[in-house]
Order: structure tokens, then sequence, then C-alpha cells
């Protein structure tokens, strides 16, 4: 497993029952998380926090206050910068098991010795796509939530990068994909971040074990002919680390034979109160050998 332990700003201060009790800043919350399934008594820390998110069993949930905190803040990771904010499904903006992926991508880029473009897909509110721009490389940002994408400007803004270039696209990330295809739109890295489970504008189901070979497929086709990485992440218990890298080494590894490598693993954070990390989602990454 592959450990985000480099934050100072955010911490898991203890997990049990079904949830974990987190540091985000100054602000501590409660949130659920099926991973959690051990039990152990829950010590004087957990009465410390903010709010808690409690799941109703209609579906969703809403957040239980304990203490007055901000509506909002920022939290830091080396020069990024970040808003924190709980939304009304439990989420607060960010997930921080992904700092491990992005001091990779910043390493690859760094040392690439070259003028790299990125395309990040399903990009959420923007950590991969800062940490891209602030190694150097050109981002283009897709996501089909107009709400999402503007709160990674705000993010973009925090981290003193309004200046670098980064392209903001609101859209369906496959049909852009199929349109960056059609008009000969090439790039040096791919970074894909799909939901589990989805509805498309018609009410169609989207589910991430069927599609994820297709996409993959289809991102593929808008890598250069010297790629520097395309890297997948899931919060899909039933795709395995090792069931997407032999995904990729079906498809990305298959067109760029000899140029580069895959790797898989789970991805963590460490929690304080037992020094045990707690699984957070898989990776998957092809990377060229340079």
């Amino acid at each position: 497993m592959r450990i985000a332990d480099q934050w100072q700003d955010f911490e898991i201060l203890d997990t049990s029952s079904g949830e974990k009790l987190e540091r985000w800043g100054n602000t501590l919350l409660i949130r659920p998380d099926p991973q959690v399934i051990w039990k152990p008594e829950k010590g004087p820390v957990w009465q410390k926090a903010d709010a808690r998110y409690n799941r109703s069993s209609a579906g969703g949930g809403s957040w239980q206050i304990y203490r007055s905190h901000p509506e909002f803040w920022t939290i830091r990771y080396r020069d990024l910068r970040f808003k924190i904010s709980p939304t009304g499904f439990k989420h607060t903006g960010l997930f921080p098991e992904q700092a491990v992926n992005w001091d990779f991508f910043r390493e690859k880029i760094e040392t690439a010795g070259r003028p790299i473009r990125v395309l990040n897909l399903f990009a959420y509110t923007g950590g991969a796509t800062l940490a891209c721009a602030a190694a150097g490389a050109s981002v283009c940002h897709v996501d089909a939530s107009k709400g999402m994408v503007a709160w990674a400007r705000e993010n973009q803004q925090l981290s003193g990068l309004a200046e670098k270039p980064i392209r903001w696209i609101v859209d369906d990330c496959q049909k852009f994909v199929e349109r960056e295809i059609r008009r000969g739109s090439l790039y040096d890295g791919v970074i894909m971040d799909p939901p589990s489970y989805g509805r498309g504008p018609g009410g169609e189901v989207w589910k991430l074990e069927d599609s994820v070979y297709d996409l993959v497929k289809l991102c593929a086709g808008v890598l250069t002919e010297n790629p520097l990485f395309f890297a997948i992440n899931s919060y899909t218990t039933g795709l395995s680390p090792s069931v997407m890298e032999y995904i990729l080494n079906t498809t990305v590894s298959r067109r760029f034979a000899g140029k580069g490598t895959t790797f898989s693993s789970e991805i963590g954070l460490p929690v304080t109160a037992t020094g045990c990390p707690l699984p957070c989602g898989s990776t998957a990454v092809w990377h060229s050998r340079d």
C-alpha cells in the first residue's frame, strides 16, 4: 500500500464501528467509512468532534453539528491550498489519500525535460490538476459538474496558480475525449478518477466495473507517441488494483510496448491512534521508463 503520510493539515485521528474521526485543519469531523468494520472502544478524543455525518435509511444523510465551525476553510499540502467545506453528501471537497499520486505526477513532470500536456478526467476539485500545473504542465481539467469545476478554480486561486495554463471544461468526460480524438488533440499524461456508479442524462445506469475497460481503451487514444503516464483511480471494492493493472497492460502497455511499465496498489492514510493504514481506494499506473 502507498500511504499519504506527508500531510500536516489533515489527519485521521481514529477509526471504529464504520466511522473515522478526521482533523481538517482545526476542525474535527466524524464521517462514515464502509471499510471500518473493526469496533474498538472510542476514546475521549471522539467527544471533541465538531460535527458528524449521519446517513439516512432513506438515502443520503445530513450533518449533526456539535460545535460551531466555519462554513468553509483552507488546508494546505506542500505549496497547494484547498478549500474545505462539508457537503450534503458527506464529502468535504478533497480526497487526501490522493496526495501520493499528486507527488508521483509532479516528479514525472518535473524530470521529463520537455513540455507536458495532461488531461485530467472526472477531475473533481482539482487536486491532481493543480499538482501537475505546479510542476510545469499545461492541464485540461474536465468534470461534468459545473459546481466542482468552479470549486477547482477557487483552489487554483488559493494555490497561487492563477497564471498557470489550465483549461477548464464542464462536460461529459467520455464525450469530450471522443471529440478530442476527432480533433487530433493529444496529451502526454492522462489521469482518470471515474465514479463507481452514476446515471447518464437519459437516466441510464453507469457502473465502473462494466465500463472501465472501454473507457481506458478510448482514453488511450488521446496519448502522444511518447507519453509520460496514464493513471486510473478506483473506489470500487470489486475492482482490485491488479484488475486495473491488467486493463492497462492490455490497452496502454500493448500500444506502447517497450516504452513503459505498470504498477498498481492500494492507497491509504495513516491512523494516528493505531499507527495502521486505512485503505482508501486503488490506483493503477502506466508510466514511461525514463
